[in-house]
């Protein structure tokens, strides 16, 4: 079953419409619904190496852009649209404490984000709210973006045709070694996002957030 649904998905991402669907995708996880592109991104490397830089990109660029949109409704719509989008997507109780970890923290928050589990639109959405300076906002979600994106982008450019000859042949267990990263990876988060410094308690414990206008 695994394999047919690989041979399918590989099919979809060389598909000429699949550049399209990558940038929808990555817009949408940074404005309107925290799916990541990851997985779409790694798979249209896959299926054509050569153009895994151009992809990369792609991605990067939409996700920012799906950034600005989430920064907008934070800024602008939070009574009206933002608050029930977090809402429908169970973010309602991270957003105080994601408001506080931005104002301690600043561009930190939103670099290093993108080694965490953390929703992008969730920072983005958070970052309107409190009116994070814009033009620091779109540089750290740049260099966010592009840390994980483009080096994708580079490694499948470089390694693509052996990597690929490399799941094909072991495709079962490298999809059970990558559920067991995910879910050590959450639990690891989980586990970690309780202890640290007073910053970090004081921002475990933030409940509301008063938007700076």
């Amino acid at each position: 079953m695994l394999r047919p649904l690989y041979n399918w998905t590989m099919a979809k991402a060389a598909h000429p419409h699949a550049e399209w669907y990558l940038a929808a995708l990555s817009f949408m996880d940074g404005g309107l619904f925290p799916f990541p592109p990851h997985p779409l991104l790694g798979l249209m490397c896959l299926a054509e190496p050569k153009k895994a830089v151009r992809f990369a990109l792609i991605t990067t660029i939409a996700s920012v852009l799906g950034g600005l949109l989430g920064y907008t409704i934070g800024h602008f719509l939070y009574d009206t649209l933002g608050g029930q989008l977090l809402g429908a997507l169970g973010l309602t109780e991270s957003f105080p404490k994601a408001a506080c970890y931005l104002r301690a923290y600043g561009w930190q928050i939103i670099v290093f984000k993108a080694a965490t589990p953390i929703p992008f639109l969730l920072i983005s959405l958070t970052a309107g709210f409190i009116n994070f300076p814009l033009g620091l906002f779109i540089a750290a979600s740049l260099a966010s973006r592009a840390v994980i994106f483009v080096t994708i982008g580079i490694l499948f450019r470089i390694f693509g045709a052996p990597i690929k000859a490399f799941i094909d042949k072991y495709l079962v267990w490298l999809t059970l070694a990558l559920v067991a990263l995910l879910v050590g990876g959450y639990v690891a988060f989980a586990m970690l996002s309780g202890e640290g410094h007073k910053t970090s308690d004081k921002c475990d414990g933030a409940t509301i957030v008063v938007a700076a206008r």
